[in-house]
This record gives structure tokens, sequence and C-alpha cells, in this order.
């Protein structure tokens, strides 16, 4: 992974993730700064690694079961095998804006003593905290990559461009860079 700006950048981290297991290892990077409380916001398109990124969260996070996308059952809890937080994996695709219909998978209560990632949140669930981190997904499809790999050619397809931007207090001093490493 290659990181483009500095630490504490207001404009947030960005990454570029070369391949699902560069994108799984960043979930797992980013697992070992999340704690209880905290908020995931992930956005980009069908396809984006969204949920590869969840599956390296919940690998880091050593929690139970397997880390699926929760298109149909909305959320799914895993709970941890050791000390550490639950994972909340919310997909809010199929629903509406602001937190009116979030609000019967009771997120407030479960945010407090989880990590809650919400795929498809923007818009939806940022009244739950002011503390929350936002990842953005771009997947370079049909144009040329940073790396020099032509259009369409499966180097290309497999680049993501990942923002990471901390929102509140909390984030405030966190050092995201440490993902690039």
């Amino acid at each position: 992974m290659e990181a483009i700006t500095a630490p504490h950048d207001p404009a947030g981290t960005r990454l570029t993730v070369t391949s699902p297991e560069q994108m799984r290892e960043l979930g797992r990077r980013l697992a070992k700064l999340l704690r209880a409380g905290d908020l995931v916001m992930l956005t980009g398109e069908l396809g984006a690694g969204k949920t590869t990124l969840t599956r390296g969260l919940g690998e880091g996070l050593g929690v139970r079961g397997a880390v699926t996308s929760p298109t149909f059952v909305i959320a799914r809890v895993h709970p941890s095998l050791g000390d550490g937080p639950p994972l909340v994996h919310v997909d809010a695709y199929r629903l509406g804006g602001g937190l009116g219909e979030m609000e019967d998978l009771d997120l407030d209560v479960s945010l407090p003593e989880s990590v809650i990632v919400v795929e498809w949140g923007e818009g939806k669930v940022e009244e739950l905290t002011d503390d929350r981190l936002q990842v953005v997904i771009h997947r370079t499809v049909g144009a040329e990559s940073s790396l020099g790999a032509a259009p369409g050619s499966p180097e290309t397809d497999e680049v993501r461009h990942v923002t990471l931007t901390g929102l509140g207090e909390r984030w405030a001093t966190a050092d995201l860079s440490v993902l690039s490493a």
C-alpha cells in the first residue's frame, strides 16, 4: 500500500490498494486502531471492496464467524473471540435515508460496546455520533492506473484509492498514516 498524504491531513489519509489481499490487510491494520464505540462508515460503488475491508477488520478484531455482506439481513453481529469489542456489520444499501429505518437496528444501543461498520451509511448514520471514521473507496475502472497499467487490464481493475478521514475528537490525534506501513 502506498500512502499519498501526511498524517493528520484534514483531507484524510489516502492509500492505493492493488489487490483484494491488500484490502484485507488494510482492514487488519485498521482494526488495531479501533476500539469499542467506534463508528466506521464505508462508501464506494458495488464491488469497490467494502466487504473485503470489513473481512480484514473482523480478522484483526478477532471476531467469530465469517464476515460476509449483510445485504439481505441488513446487520450481523460478530462476537469477539477474546476480550475485544464485537463487530456490528451493517449494510444500509436497501434502507432509506436518515436514522428512521436505522433505529430498528438499535445501533445507538450497540455503539458504546461495539465497533460498528456501516456500508452505504452516508446520509443515514451520521447522527449516531460526532466521532466517526469515514472510508471512501474509489475503484479505478477504464482508466490508466497510477501504477502505469493499461486501461481494462486486471492490474487496473484491482486498483482502489482509499481515503480515510477521521471526524470528531476521537480521531483528532489518530495517526492514520500508520496504515500504509
